[in-house]
């Protein structure tokens, strides 16, 4: 019997001290990212000259090195994008890049890099039969998402055909939207998470039918003691822990945990041992999630402050008219300390300068403008201990013997695609996309959303001429009942789909002869990615709304497909696969900023909407003019309990895309 090979205990890094943290506590790969093109652009990051260093150190010692440049690409930032990947090559020769723009395979393959592409989480590749996709556009790991139970992970392993295998989140913050299916940052203002700006308006405190609480901000995960029960599934090529904001502290314990729930799984001293150092790591309480199918949790405690850090004390007043703070644990003199929350008054990171035995008090004093209020929780969210500042130490002078690639100036041309051009200029189609069509007044073409749970409402009868939409998300258990629909709806003579992630179109067979689009939840936005969409099969594309205006009117000049674009309707903040469960769905939730939203459930997902529509209807003429072929309007039905709010959606046409 072939053994199964051991995943790599693959650990984040976000700074230089990060990185020597990871390889001290044993770690085979490191992830990190550079000051562009980085879905963590709030860490610090790297420059490249800083990480070619870095990874010489871990290739000496066997250790793997593996660049994230997992950010969807504007339109006029091809070529930025492949220079970078250049250098990448000439001085830092990663052993993989982890991508999720689908343009960027090519990208780096025409900059010559030749080691493992990696999709990223943020692609969303959410059912096993999207695994062969991914396959088909180059990738040999994808990077599941981290809502998945251990038997559908199981599914997804076993689907990898040769040459392909998973990663696995084992550790690390939760997001409440599902990775690549989250604009609430991006809709509020610009600071997109597919940019790696995102300012986290879900960890905010809500108002709910008369009760506040942070019902999206969510738990960290920790399988801890359960990760040895994927040990014996084939085809894991790595267990990831999250964190690239994190410190060495959290870097160099969660590392040395999994190493040893992985190496020793059955040893009670090594369990006892990797819980301890999963204790001391300094993140959120901890949660399992839905890893076990039969026991799921839900990872949204609405109650509770889901802010990192060990809890330090409460600050109270001084007489002489500072703060001090009471520890209720040691702390040591260089630990990082956070005051209150990022959303509330006064918050801030403070570095202390001697140490505090437990119980002992330390004083505090903060500018005017930055002084939080009395009682306001501290945080212990990262420190230096005596025996982790020694290791660092003595591996910064390992690097230091390294010395520094000098950098020559690169050049990389990205032919362009050659661009669609139409036989004949027509007007735009104009397409209805329904929840549930009235069959009454729709007479002409319209769009619905193909769903499991009103399949049997389906308007098959008219099954020729609609536009069938997938879901953005389709998981593992509901992958088959998916494909039989599809199947369904062929043999009714359906030929129009709208798939709304790229992977979708494993379901359909090779040769099919139906008309099949991308839709805007592809995230689609340049045109190495519409190359990629028509080596699928795709014969158009709707776009992503969220490009700026100018990017948005840029694109079908580029295209080697026909665009269309949602112009009007209801635009989800994001789509998760669970909700608080105070949150009762199709009532209105209130930020302190009075944002409005809402949740409803279709089939396994939760979208939530704002309480006003997208509308980019003024700018239809320029539109028409750029040469769109396809204008769609999402007539989501708005709640009686919802106030409708009278704003505009332009959502970054005018504000730009960060």
């Amino acid at each position: 019997m072939t053994s199964i090979p051991k995943p790599e205990i693959l650990a984040p890094a976000g700074d230089p001290a990060s990185f020597l943290a990871a390889l001290a506590a044993g770690a085979d790969a490191v992830y990190c990212g550079l000051k562009h093109f980085s879905a963590r652009m709030l860490a610090r990051n790297f420059s490249v000259s800083e990480l070619a260093r870095l990874a010489e150190l871990a290739r000496g010692k066997g250790r793997r090195t593996y660049v994230a440049v997992n950010v969807m690409v504007k339109p006029d930032e091809i070529e930025k994008a492949g220079r970078l990947v250049r250098r990448l090559v000439d001085q830092v020769a990663p052993e993989g890049l982890i991508l999720q723009d689908i343009g960027m395979a090519k990208i780096a393959r025409l900059a010559g890099f030749e080691g493992e592409l990696h999709l990223s989480t943020l692609a969303n590749v959410s059912h096993p039969m999207g695994l062969a996709t991914a396959a088909d556009l180059g990738f040999s790991r994808v990077v599941v998402p981290r809502e998945l139970s251990v038997d559908e992970i199981r599914a997804m392993a076993e689907a990898c055909g040769p040459g392909m295998s998973i990663e696995v989140f084992v550790h690390g913050a939760l997001c409440h939207n599902v990775s690549g299916r989250c604009w609430w940052s991006s809709f509020m203002g610009g600071k997109s998470g597919l940019r790696g700006r995102c300012v986290q308006p879900c960890r905010r405190v809500y108002e709910h039918r008369g009760q506040e609480g942070r019902f999206f901000s969510c738990l960290d995960l920790s399988l801890d003691v359960l990760a040895k029960t994927l040990l014996p599934i084939p085809n894991i090529s790595a267990w990831k822990i999250e964190g690239r904001k994190k410190g060495p502290h959290y870097v160099f314990h969660t590392v040395a945990a999994y190493k040893l729930l992985r190496d020793e799984p059955d040893d009670p001293a090594a369990k006892k041992a990797a819980l301890d150092y999963l204790e001391q790591a300094l993140g959120r309480t901890g949660t399992n999630y839905g890893f076990l199918p039969q026991r799921p949790k839900n990872p949204v405690d609405h109650r509770d402050r889901t802010g990192s850090g060990l809890a330090a004390g409460k600050l109270s007043r001084s007489e002489q008219g500072g703060f001090q703070l009471a520890s209720r644990i040691p702390l040591l003199a260089g630990d990082l300390l956070r005051v209150g929350f990022e959303d509330a008054a006064g918050h801030q990171i403070i570095r202390i300068s001697r140490s505090v035995p437990k119980g002992g008090r330390y004083s505090l004093r903060f500018e005017p403008g930055q002084r939080p209020e009395s009682g306001t929780p501290v945080f212990l969210i990262d420190r230096r201990a005596p025996e982790l500042a020694r290791i660092l130490e003595n591996m910064e002078a390992e690097l230091a013997a390294i010395p520094e690639k000098e950098a020559a100036p690169v050049e990389v041309e990205i032919s362009p695609p050659k661009p669609y051009r139409p036989a004949k200029r027509a007007m735009p189609v104009a397409l209805n996309v329904w929840r549930h069509p009235d069959l009454v007044k729709e007479k002409g073409t319209f769009g619905v959303w193909v769903s499991l749970s009103r399949a049997h409402n389906l308007p098959l009868g008219r099954a020729k001429t609609t536009w069938w939409w997938l879901p953005p998300v389709i998981w593992p258990n509901e992958e088959s009942e998916f494909a039989g629909l599809v199947e369904l709806l062929l043999s009714r003579g359906a030929e129009r789909f709208v798939l709304n992630a790229p992977w979708q179109r494993a379901l359909f067979p090779k040769d099919v002869k139906a008309i099949l689009w991308a839709g805007p939840f592809c995230n689609i936005a340049n045109p190495m990615a519409l190359v990629a969409l028509k080596s699928l099969g795709f014969s158009g594309a709707i776009l992503s709304p969220e490009l700026s205006g100018e990017d948005i009117l840029s694109l079908p000049g580029k295209s080697p497909l026909p665009l269309g674009l949602v112009v009007d309707g209801a635009w989800p903040l994001g789509i998760s696969r669970t909700i608080s469960p105070e949150i009762k769905t199709c009532m209105a939730l209130t930020s302190p900023k009075g944002e409005v939203c809402w949740a409803v459930r279709y089939d396994q997902n939760y979208f939530i909407y704002p309480n006003w529509r997208m509308d980019l209807f003024p700018h239809r003429d320029a539109l028409i003019k750029a040469g769109y072929e396809m204008f769609l309007s999402l007539r989501e039905p708005m709640p009686k309990e919802v106030p409708a709010r009278d704003r505009q959606g332009l959502f970054n046409w005018e504000t730009g895309l960060l």
